[in-house]
């Protein structure tokens, strides 16, 4: 498999900004060129292909002298109706299914293919999530955070895509009533053993950790079968 450039690394960075996180919404303009590049860790030649890629795919829109644009159509584009989230809503056993099927994978490939940078976010945001826990504050975006930093790490544009379906889904376990304490207590033991394979680059290793990390989320929530 030929390996994607930066500028395609860069373009596919953008699409998940705007298409599945949802950080830019249609009409909204982009950061300015120099922010934006430094932010992702990219030159402004870079940056700029990237943006081309995205324009000719009809997601932005040059304006000349006003600068770079979400379109209007960008909702609409490539979603596989995995956009509607009310159409998943309340189903979080089928979520947790699917969870349990694709995060371990996730892990694997993204222990494999994170670069530097990726790697550093995706122990960042796990650390975020530990600190959240142990201050006794919502954890809910960092437990995102970091459930997103992997995915995005796989350099694959489905995973990606399978995004706003995790999110519901940590938001909802996050957020799970009676099993509270006992969800966090998990997350904190296993995060850390997640993130022992990572800094080790133990792709197997992480893809077990994350398969029990499901598991146990699946256990204590009482969504087996």
């Amino acid at each position: 498999m030929s390996k994607k450039s930066l500028a395609q690394q860069t373009a596919e960075r953008l699409y998940t900004m705007i298409a599945v996180e949802h950080q830019l919404s249609p009409g909204d303009k982009l950061p300015n060129e120099i922010d934006l590049a430094q932010d992702l860790g990219v030159s402004r030649t870079t940056l700029r292909e990237a943006i081309h890629s995205l324009v000719s795919q009809g997601l932005l829109e040059v304006h000349r002298g006003r600068g770079t644009f979400v379109t209007e159509e960008a909702d609409s584009i490539n979603d596989y109706g995995f956009s509607d989230l009310d159409q998943v809503r309340g189903q979080l056993k089928d979520l947790f299914e699917l969870r349990r099927i694709f995060e371990p994978s996730a892990a694997r490939l993204a222990c494999q293919r994170a670069t530097a940078k990726e790697m550093e976010e995706i122990l960042d945001k796990g650390e975020e999530v530990d600190r959240c826990i142990q201050e006794g504050r919502d954890r809910t975006q960092a437990d995102r955070d970091f459930h997103a930093a992997i995915v995005r790490a796989t350099h694959n544009e489905y995973m990606m895509r399978l995004l706003p379906m995790i999110n519901q889904a940590v938001a909802s376990a996050v957020e799970n009533g009676e099993q509270k304490d006992q969800l966090a207590e998990d997350t904190r033991r296993d995060h850390a053993l997640i993130m022992d394979f990572f800094q080790k680059r133990d792709a197997l290793g992480a893809e077990h950790a994350m398969a029990i990390h499901m598991h146990h989320s699946i256990d204590v929530m009482g969504l087996e079968d």
